[in-house]
């Protein structure tokens, strides 16, 4: 069963008068996550990523498509919708002079919380985000670490079946961003709450998503596993012999060897596939009296998908 199902979705702003000027925020994008799944939203600003959050949360209206969500149409069912999501940011921003625990109890009185279940709701939130130690810290003296992490906690406070993270750990040091990303490992594999993440950090959508989409001016051209996206752009993988003698030009001649080059002593071979394509080059290698004195292998980082995409 899907969590969302987005068909053929655009929106278009237009502002100013003399010209009008229209910006195609999105421009048919369609796409389908499953309940349970942590979904990866990747691209370059100005996108479109906010945009298709902002409709999926039933902040904006869609000018053409269709979007379900939960099974509810998030124009006329917007009510039932919203119930059942929440969303986190990592430029959230809250009343500067409350405390962790009166921002938590604000937003949880807007799902209906109160008496002894709105106290125990803010309790367990503080521990989850281990923030109990902080509570009385007025929330423009807390630092951005323990402001990201009160973020993930205030859209925890329905308890949502689907959650947005818009750049969850956007500017945080990398021990507090791995804390971050195992809190939202944990969501998923406790919970069961179904997670659409943007984010700009490619180890972290590697590490967290089960699928990514690539949106680029309003269009999604690739979408898949972050090993799958890798294929589909054609970037191989590198393997690296340092050999004895120190060339064998005829490397390039093999199956799945795309590219084969000589440098400093060394030969780099992209290939299609390391897994397969590996044993087969040390195979050949070992026929012809070649001695392999060293190998490295490197596959293709997300990055490297999100510059060739982004082009």
């Amino acid at each position: 069963m899907l969590a969302v199902e987005v068909r053929d979705l655009s929106k278009t702003f237009r502002s100013g008068w003399f010209p009008r000027r229209l910006t195609r925020a999105l421009r048919g994008v369609s796409l389908a996550i499953p309940r349970g799944a942590i979904w990866g939203l990747l691209g370059p600003n100005g996108a479109g990523k906010t945009t298709l959050l902002s409709i999926l949360a039933t902040l904006l209206l869609p000018d053409a498509g269709r979007v379900t969500v939960l099974g509810h149409d998030v124009v006329r069912e917007a009510g039932a919708v919203r119930s059942r999501l929440n969303m986190a940011s990592g430029n959230s921003n809250f009343i500067w002079s409350l405390r962790p625990p009166e921002i938590l109890a604000f937003y949880a009185r807007l799902y209906g919380l109160y008496g002894r279940a709105l106290a125990r709701k803010v309790d367990d939130l503080l521990a989850l985000a281990e923030l109990e130690p902080h509570r009385k810290v007025p929330y423009h003296e807390l630092s951005t670490g323990l402001k990201q992490r009160l973020a993930l906690a205030k859209s925890l406070v329905n308890d949502p079946e689907l959650l947005f993270l818009d750049e969850p750990t956007l500017g945080l040091d990398p021990d507090v961003s791995m804390r971050m990303r195992a809190q939202i490992k944990a969501l998923r594999e406790e919970r069961g709450t179904t997670i659409l993440l943007t984010t700009h950090y490619m180890r972290e959508a590697e590490e967290l998503c089960d699928e990514i989409a690539f949106i680029k001016s309003g269009q999604i051209p690739a979408r898949g596993t972050a090993d799958a996206l890798k294929r589909q752009i054609g970037i191989g993988d590198v393997i690296a012999l340092r050999l004895d003698p120190p060339s064998c030009n005829r490397l390039a001649d093999l199956p799945g060897v795309l590219e084969c080059t000589s440098q400093d002593g060394r030969m780099e071979c992209i290939v299609d596939s390391a897994d397969k394509r590996l044993p087969e080059i040390l195979r050949w290698l070992h026929e012809q009296g070649v001695v392999v004195r060293d190998v490295d292998v490197h596959e293709p980082d997300l990055e490297e998908v999100f510059v060739e995409l982004a082009k």
